[in-house]
């Protein structure tokens, strides 16, 4: 099963969370602030985290945008602080899911299995399409798995190998970028995408671009895969993401 960061500084809600989910059969790492989080994320290379947004020292948000910068695991976040604004928040840094507190353990261990599902976790290997199997660090760009060596999304194809996409047999003339977007993209279904995050992964650090530079790649890419294209969907206030 999957191996889980649990981020979460009331001992007694943590200690929880690790039974339950050990329960459902997945190894569980504790965490009871920010800064051990990061250290437990870089270590125990997590499939999935689950990230409560008040920690003491360094915030659940600013831990979500650090995560965000190296790793694509998962991250659903528990708050307390239930206005729509701070829901878009954390989706904008880098949550995929978010709970609000007090929560139900059996709707967390429903979201947790949800997502898990959604990343196609390989149960029997433990192993996430999300995640590198190395347990060093993930690189920052492009984000990719050397395994296997081609994606195959109905009529597209994707050899990873050779560097091509093809749709229905024929060969797509892409930029490196858009071709970076739909790899990303495809290699994880259903997963969103920050605009924040595509520009640091895709373009790095140092862009001096705006979030619409990612908008027009996605534009063009949606063109150039035909009737495929709908596949890539806006995720309103967060990104896009590509559904299977």
């Amino acid at each position: 099963m999957a191996r889980i960061l649990v981020v979460e500084d009331e001992v007694d809600i943590c200690n929880l969370l690790r039974k339950e989910l050990e329960a459902e059969g997945h190894s569980v790492v504790q965490a009871f602030d920010g800064h051990a989080a990061l250290i437990a994320v870089e270590k125990q290379n997590p499939h999935l985290i689950i990230l409560d947004w008040m920690l003491p020292g360094l915030d659940g948000l600013s831990v979500c945008r650090r995560i965000r910068q190296n790793y694509l695991a998962p991250i659903i976040m528990l708050t307390a602080r239930n206005e729509e604004v701070d829901r878009i928040l954390g989706l904008e840094v880098g949550a995929d899911d978010y709970i609000s507190k007090p929560f139900s353990i059996r709707e967390l261990t429903a979201r947790v299995r949800a997502m898990l599902r959604r990343v196609e976790l390989d149960s029997r290997s433990g192993l996430a399409s999300a995640q590198p199997s190395s347990p060093e660090p993930a690189p920052t760009r492009p984000v990719r798995e050397p395994e296997p060596n081609t994606i195959d999304r109905g009529l597209l194809h994707i050899d990873l190998t050779a560097h091509t996409a093809q749709l229905g047999g024929q060969e797509i003339e892409l930029t490196p970028r858009e071709y970076d977007l739909v790899v990303l993209l495809t290699s994880h279904p259903g997963r969103a995408f920050s605009r924040e995050f595509l520009l640091q992964q895709l373009w790095g650090y140092d862009y001096d671009g705006f979030d619409r530079t990612v908008d027009t790649h996605i534009t063009r890419l949606r063109k150039k895969l035909g009737p495929l294209g709908e596949k890539i969907v806006t995720v309103w206030g967060v990104g896009y993401r590509f559904v299977s």
